[in-house]
């Protein structure tokens, strides 16, 4: 059976708008008054992973072989890096291990 980036033709670290163009095309290439159960499984694939959420749960329910501990990192990890001044650069360099996770940790709870 393939997969959704198979039936679409996209690799899987595709983003939005590839597969968003992908599946664009495979609708031009393949309307439903052609091919019917060809156009649902092109719907399908693409509603399976058509955003960032949707290839995390695709991947994590779907896929065969997933390597969860990549797959959680990258579904926790955020698009932008966080920005940090001098300042904050040099406190950073002067803590430890365990105070650097320490302050992480009440960064994140600041932002919620």
């Amino acid at each position: 059976m393939k997969t959704a980036y198979q039936v679409l033709e996209v690799p899987a670290g595709a983003d939005d708008s590839q597969i968003r163009q992908a599946y664009l095309q495979k609708v031009r290439d393949n309307p439903p008054d052609v091919d019917q159960e060809k156009f649902q499984a092109i719907q399908a694939a693409y509603e399976a992973i058509k955003d960032y959420k949707c290839r995390i749960s695709y991947e994590l329910f779907h896929e065969q072989s997933v390597a969860f501990d990549a797959l959680l990192e990258r579904a926790l990890s955020t698009e932008q890096p966080r920005q940090i001044d001098h300042e904050q650069f040099i406190d950073l360099l002067r803590m430890g291990c365990d105070e650097i996770k320490l302050q992480n940790i009440s960064i994140k709870a600041d932002k919620t």
